[in-house]
């Protein structure tokens, strides 16, 4: 069954009451702490402008394991070239902004919407949600954003303007920094190919319970200051 979350208590059901398609509540608001509970439990929100918000815990989960993130040889020979600048935390608004308006094949319309780019721009300034940018030319040209738990990267979304770019964003995510696995939520081919794997979801949220949250925690786990 789908809960109804209270108003003013920051309580989740337990993620093994989900429904088929991982729906597990619907309701609340994204305060940062409402927010960080569902993360350190393994629970998002996923919704549009035309419905309340909804929060999902798919019973399985597509992870990647950083030390394992296939780097084709093409690609080796586009990062050897340095034709990106890579960075993170630099402008963080600006890369889940061109995640919510650029165009992905067989979407449409998006659903990083107002409320969320508002909600997650607080968990930024506090030190909870982080970004990957990857200039071109000092242009934006690719990056990816999401929610820091322990040394798991709870990722959100990703964009490219230019070949390659969100790919390149990723192996900078998984080679500087000491994460333990990246959660990707859901299939998708793109990632698949870079080596993302389908996990049960109960191997994941035993990873969750060994971690801590912690403020700024990206920085911390930068590998090479």
């Amino acid at each position: 069954m789908v809960f109804q979350l209270d108003e003013d208590l920051i309580l989740f059901p337990d993620v093994q009451l989900a429904e088929e398609d991982g729906l597990l509540a619907v309701g609340g608001d994204l305060r940062t702490e409402r927010l960080l509970e569902a993360y350190k439990n393994g629970i998002f929100p996923w919704y549009s402008d035309d419905t309340p918000i909804l929060w999902y815990a798919p019973h399985e989960r597509f992870i990647l394991y950083p030390h394992q993130v296939k780097v084709s040889k093409s690609m080796t020979k586009v990062l050897a070239k340095n034709i990106f600048e890579l960075s993170f935390n630099t402008c963080f608004e600006d890369v889940m902004q061109q995640c919510s308006t650029v165009a992905r094949r067989g979407q449409d319309g998006t659903w990083i919407v107002d409320d969320m780019l508002r909600a997650y721009a607080r968990l930024h300034q506090e030190g909870y949600a982080h970004s990957i940018e990857v200039r071109q030319g000092g242009n934006l040209v690719g990056g990816l954003y999401g929610v820091l738990i322990g040394k798991v990267f709870c990722g959100e979304s990703m964009f490219s303007k230019v070949p390659d770019a969100s790919k390149a964003a990723l192996i900078y995510l998984c080679q500087n920094f000491d994460l333990e696995l990246i959660d990707c939520q859901i299939y998708s081919s793109h990632l698949a190919s870079m080596g993302a794997t389908t996990v049960d979801a109960s191997f994941f949220y035993s990873k969750l319970q060994q971690q801590e949250v912690e403020i700024n925690g990206l920085q911390k786990l930068f590998r090479y200051p």
